[in-house]
């Protein structure tokens, strides 16, 4: 089957630090066409990088429907996350490409069929949705689609413990969204649930493959040996979780430092 290199899309809000910076450019480098969406100007967006306004895929008004905003207008805890969630499913519903999440640095060029999914394990039993195609048609979006066109936002792929925490919370009087209950209650949960529903699991690359550092940042922010790393050809790139450090200076001898002499900072 034809494998092509798909333009990478994205979502932000707000300021992009050094980390997303050198990410975006490592995307870039690997020759990928690279567009962030994002409802305001982005300062600081390394050259070569596409914006595009991301009211003509998921209006702004979608995110009072995960919770309501902040006095001032800002969005509360979890609705960045969140929204983003939808706002990927809504991509992949107009075939505009690859969504990696800002954060991803890429090794090697990513290659797609395009008829084909493309995820990876993140955790033993969890996809990621941090690197995400889906082909048009894939029932995993007409899933999205359909809960989206719903009043309540309550997903019919819950599983039973995320069905009996909902109920109990609003049995005591907690709150009625079920956006509430986990930051991830959209994201890499549904895609597991809905792929395994759909049998898309078998197209699953491993956990290496983008997830190597993922729930380890002092892996790449800290001093360490990495050489296996790069030089590993089923480690196509890393997604890190920066837990706060995405502002930090590169440490020498860490990855990170590595990331940005190679790609820029």
């Amino acid at each position: 089957m034809t494998r092509v290199l798909p333009e990478v899309v994205t979502f932000w809000r707000g300021p992009l630090d050094r980390l997303r910076q050198t990410c975006l450019r490592s995307q870039l480098a690997a020759g990928h066409k690279v567009t962030v969406y994002s409802f305001d100007p982005l300062p600081g967006l390394p050259d070569g990088v596409g914006n595009a306004e991301a009211e003509a895929i998921l209006p702004f008004a979608f995110s009072e429907r995960l919770r309501p905003p902040q006095p001032d207008g800002s969005w509360r805890d979890w609705t960045t996350l969140q929204f983003s969630d939808f706002f990927r499913m809504r991509l992949m519903a107009i075939s505009a490409g690859l969504w990696l999440d800002a954060d991803v640095l890429l090794l090697r060029p990513v290659e797609i069929e395009p008829a084909r999914p493309y995820f990876a394990w993140e955790r033993p039993r969890q996809l990621g949705n941090s690197v995400l195609y889906l082909p048009p048609g894939d029932p995993i979006v007409a899933e999205f689609d359909a809960l989206m066109a719903q009043d309540e936002l309550t997903p019919n792929w819950l599983s039973l413990r995320h069905r009996l925490t909902f109920t109990l919370r609003r049995l005591r009087g907690g709150s009625n969204r079920l956006s509430d209950i986990r930051v991830a209650i959209f994201g890499p949960a549904a895609l597991t649930a809905l792929a395994r529903r759909h049998g898309s699991l078998r197209h699953a690359l491993p956990k290496r493959s983008f997830y190597a550092v993922h729930a380890e940042p002092r892996a790449f922010f800290d001093p360490t040996d990495f050489s296996g790393l790069i030089k590993d050809p089923g480690v196509i790139g890393l997604h890190i979780s920066p837990k706060g450090r995405g502002g930090e200076a590169p440490i020498a001898g860490s990855l990170y430092a590595w990331a940005t002499d190679r790609f820029g900072a």
